[in-house]
């Protein structure tokens, strides 16, 4: 995936955020809502490391798409434990690390969508 150095380095300053966030949060939700939880957590993290990798190196569109993956569902699940709830857990509506994560996460995948529109019109303009 052909990016820009300003579209790849805030997709991986907004992925490592991502998954720092989640670090940060994983021993409260092993201690409030059990081992499921906070594994999930220490999971995100970890890919989110992962996702930094390929997002680093350049040109790996593995990396911009497990971070896609990563970040849009940390979203959807945090929106979802607000919302319609989730089994064994329950997230407090406007938290403000939950609302710092949404931003965050909701940046990645906006900062992804660039990534790869500009990889389609970069493809589209050699076949001009």
């Amino acid at each position: 995936m052909e990016v820009t150095k300003n579209v790849k380095w805030a997709g991986l300053a907004l992925i490592v955020i991502t998954g720092l966030i989640h670090l940060f949060l994983a021993p409260e939700y092993f201690e409030e809502y059990g081992a499921l939880y906070g594994a999930a957590f220490v999971l995100n993290f970890l890919g989110a490391a992962v996702a930094a990798v390929g997002v680093h190196r350049g040109e790996r569109i593995w990396g911009w798409v497990l971070g896609a993956a990563i970040a849009a569902g940390a979203f959807v699940l945090y929106v979802a434990s607000m919302t319609v709830g989730l089994p064994g857990g329950v997230s407090e509506p406007l938290e403000p690390v939950g609302l710092l994560s949404l931003i965050v996460e909701g940046g990645f995948v906006v900062v992804f969508a660039k990534a790869a529109l500009g990889r389609t019109r970069s493809a589209r303009d050699s076949l001009a």
